[in-house]
């Protein structure tokens, strides 16, 4: 961006071509900022420039890793019409974009439009379509693919594999994992960090602590495996050896102020955009796109005084950094191992004695430990935690306002909501199903019904589709604010759109009759009082 402000200052230059204005639009998708992207585009196709190939491709993948969906649809029809081939990379990526916005059906029918125009699929064609199915409740369809692309003999590699087993460690079948694993060694696929750690998590969850042996006796090449194995000892002597304090999570993340923290976050990440829309600009009227030289000039003097790093990609537990990441990978991964059995004192201590030896935290490590402060009402240290990583250089990212979101709901101050979203917003995040879901779940606690059915319009009308999740939710909110009949609608429409109940419905439709059947004793007695002549 500051090299696109002096190519425009600059009178001795030529000025950028769609060649220069691609790559500003990659970097504005890739940082989120979507919206902008948006109008630089229609801005560019106003004063006669022609889009190409690139062009759409950097905007559709943008839209997608954003959860527009309708919007990614719309530019990825265009391409076509204009008589530009979609290749695999962005089938790809519109594949992706509809399991994320849990559109399984459009999802089927894009991947059937794909081979029926000629274009080939790759294996993370595949992988999409398999990891979208287990992601959407399809675990059984997923499978099914897996095991026939297998059969085939093509289409399937490690990651293939390594989809499969985290899916089987979470459902507690760890014998047909190692299975798993054996045979992807024998195929000649390495087994990643990844795959090992999911496996951990596995045996750690169901309590299987005699399957550390079976797992060296499936895993028999490289030296991936004992590296983990030596330093999960290392932790665990590290951990026995640290003497206990009063309060483990107190002195590494003090609260400087509880509420105020966190009202001074929200105020932050709003003002460091705020502050730029203000400022008055000269626009160079023959400019082809006004709003490009708008956003280069705001950037450049922003550049160095944001307050709070911010990244619109979730963090993973996993850092594909090879032997750089090696030591944050697995305190991320015990991390998940201690939070998910509640033990929160075992991952303070784990936290406190990596940090110490000089491990830097991630957005991944943060939003572990903000999670379960938050679960368990520590909202000052929840609080102080975003103080920290925004002292640290440590990014936020969508899971965190997630976190933010639901430590506001549970202190009664869903009323903040929106100022966070705007901060969100502002920063180049977006609105998935999960941040949807936590809103719904939020507004609807605090009793703001009207607010919970504008979120849910709104997310409907982006082209994400509500999962069961979004509709037990709604169900459960209806019931409890005597809106019965908006409960049953949503229960209509979650049947109507073939989502499939889970157990949560079961306990939540228990209660709508209960309701139901309230309401119809109490108009029972209002027509026999009535008819009543005495």
């Amino acid at each position: 961006m500051k090299l696109f402000n002096e190519m425009k200052e600059d009178k001795n230059l030529f000025g950028p071509d769609m060649c220069t204005y691609n790559s500003v639009l990659s970097v504005l998708c890739k940082v989120g900022k979507i919206n902008d992207a948006l109008i630089v585009w229609d801005e560019l196709k106003g004063c006669g420039y022609e889009p190409d190939e690139f062009t759409y491709t950097i905007l559709v993948r943008g839209c997608c890793r954003t959860c527009r969906m309708d919007e990614a649809l719309r530019i990825f029809n265009e391409m076509k019409d204009n008589g530009f081939r979609p290749g695999v990379l962005v089938y790809n990526c519109v594949l992706d974009g509809l399991f994320k916005a849990a559109k399984v059906n459009e999802a089927c029918q894009m991947f059937e439009k794909m081979a029926q125009e000629g274009v080939k699929a790759s294996c993370s064609t595949y992988n999409i379509l398999i990891h979208g199915l287990i992601k959407n409740g399809r675990s059984e369809a997923g499978y099914t693919l897996f095991c026939d692309l297998k059969k085939k003999g093509q289409f399937v590699d490690g990651i293939s594999y390594s989809i499969v087993v985290l899916q089987l460690c979470k459902e507690g079948h760890l014998e047909e994992a190692l299975e798993l694993v054996e045979e992807m060694e024998a195929r000649g696929f390495s087994v990643d960090l990844v795959t090992i750690t999911s496996l951990l998590i596995g045996i750690h969850k169901h309590g299987r602590w005699d399957w550390t042996d079976r797992l060296i006796k499936h895993v028999r090449e490289g030296d991936l495996l004992p590296s983990v194995l030596k330093w999960k000892a290392g932790m665990e002597a590290s951990i026995n050896n640290l003497h206990s304090k009063e309060k483990d999570y107190s002195p590494m993340f003090p609260s400087k102020g509880g509420f105020s923290e966190i009202m001074s976050f929200i105020t932050r990440s709003q003002d460091d955009d705020g502050e730029v829309e203000t400022s008055s600009e000269q626009i160079d009227e023959w400019s082809s796109s006004p709003h490009m030289d708008k956003l280069a000039k705001r950037l450049v003097k922003s550049t160095g005084n944001a307050s709070q790093l911010f990244t619109p990609n979730r963090g993973q537990r996993v850092q594909q950094k090879g032997p750089d990441s090696f030591d944050v990978n697995m305190v991320n991964t015990f991390l998940s191992i201690f939070l998910a059995k509640g033990k929160l004192s075992l991952a303070c201590k784990l936290f406190e004695i990596f940090t110490d030896a000089g491990v830097d935290p991630v957005s991944y490590t943060y939003n572990s430990i903000m999670s379960s402060f938050v679960k368990k009402g520590y909202f000052n240290e929840a609080w102080a935690i975003l103080t920290e990583m925004g002292e640290k250089l440590c990014p936020t990212d969508i899971a965190t306002y997630n976190m933010i979101i639901q430590g506001l709901g549970k202190m009664g101050r869903a009323d903040l909501a929106s100022a966070v979203l705007d901060g969100l917003l502002k920063q180049g995040g977006y609105l998935d199903i999960v941040m949807y879901n936590t809103l719904i779940n939020a507004l609807g606690k605090a009793g703001r019904i009207d607010e919970v059915n504008k979120f849910f319009e709104q997310m409907t009308s982006s082209g994400i589709n509500p999962d069961v999740v979004t509709y037990n939710t709604l169900i459960e909110i209806h019931s409890k604010a005597g809106r019965v009949k908006d409960a049953y609608k949503f229960l209509k429409m979650m049947l109507d759109a073939g989502c499939t109940p889970n157990h949560v419905t079961d306990t939540t439709l228990d209660y709508l009759v209960k309701e139901i059947d309230k309401l119809r004793y109490q108009k029972a007695t209002i027509l026999s009082e009535k008819g009543d002549p005495s």
